[in-house]
């Protein structure tokens, strides 16, 4: 284990994180983390728990880990638009190539309606960018 612990550590859940403050027990090498707050990630929330106080530091470091696990969480998310469109480049090649007339009457129908939907969302949007982009006439 590392010599050099950190001052919290965040156990992360769904919408954000609980966070322990760490301390080393030298006398009988055991570590002691103690929940001091929990964390939500949408709204930037910390709430103090067990009636804990909070230095201004401990506050700081929080609000540092939050930005970053925002900044992690949406490069995620890219992530995963780009491999939906790798997904979607695959699919089309099976059902150009391999795909069997009952494996396409399986997922036809949930797929045109998912494409469909997805289409009508990107061009509002688009829509909404150019429109918001084009010059204001007074």
């Amino acid at each position: 284990m590392s010599l050099s612990l950190p001052n919290l550590f965040f156990r992360v859940k769904e919408n954000g994180a609980t966070v322990f403050r760490v301390t080393a027990e030298t006398r009988q090498n055991r570590l002691d983390m103690t929940q001091v707050a929990t964390v939500n990630i949408r709204n930037g929330d910390i709430k103090v728990q067990n009636n804990k106080d909070i230095s201004d530091t401990e506050r700081t470091e929080i609000e540092a880990w939050i930005e970053t696990r925002r900044a992690v969480l949406d490069a995620r998310h890219m992530d995963d638009v780009h491999r939906t469109v790798d997904f979607l480049n695959h699919t089309a090649q099976w059902v150009q190539s391999r795909a069997t007339d009952d494996q396409l009457e399986e997922i036809t129908d949930i797929l045109l309606l998912t494409m469909h939907d997805l289409r009508s969302l990107l061009v509002r949007k688009k829509a909404d960018r150019v429109m918001a982009a084009r010059p204001k006439d007074d």
